[in-house]
């Protein structure tokens, strides 16, 4: 019993003030005061961040392929640098996001398929008019999708 009473006292901070609780589990980590800290939270907390970062990922890789796909389909030049724009932030965005985690290249190989599905859908409800490729026109290369500009080529 008072083994749940302590860990009710640990998460309590948690659920009242979440940044004061991050001060204090940063500042009983560095004192190597194990035994007092919120786990069951901490660990939570530290999955989350790698489900943030795949969410990301995926949502930056459905904004490119989608901007992609409307600036080699699109006949619309008032629309080009707009949508270059788009895909030159994104792009960037996703290589920062892969210095600091490269693993998350194998991710993105692994969610392409799926993401290209959903940017494909997209634009095709965006653009009825518009005969988009049913199968993906770009490489599933993150180097190419990264970097080529497949509008010129």
């Amino acid at each position: 019993m008072t083994d749940r009473v302590f860990l009710d006292n640990k998460s309590k901070l948690y659920e009242s003030d979440f940044c004061l609780w991050v001060e204090d589990t940063v500042s009983k980590l560095k004192a190597q005061n194990f035994d007092e800290l919120d786990l069951e939270n901490l660990i939570e907390e530290i999955e989350s961040l790698s489900k943030r970062d795949k969410r990301e990922l995926k949502n930056r890789l459905d904004v490119l392929l989608n901007h992609l796909l409307k600036r080699c389909y699109i006949p619309t030049p008032e629309n080009y640098r707009s949508w270059e724009l788009t895909i030159r932030e994104q792009r960037k965005q996703l290589q920062r996001l892969l210095e600091q985690s490269p693993s998350l290249q194998g991710y993105l190989l692994e969610v392409f398929a799926e993401i290209w599905q959903v940017a494909l859908a997209d634009a095709q409800k965006d653009y009825p008019q518009i005969k988009f490729p049913d199968d993906c026109p770009f490489p599933e290369d993150v180097e190419a999708i990264l970097s080529a500009e497949f509008w010129i080529i």
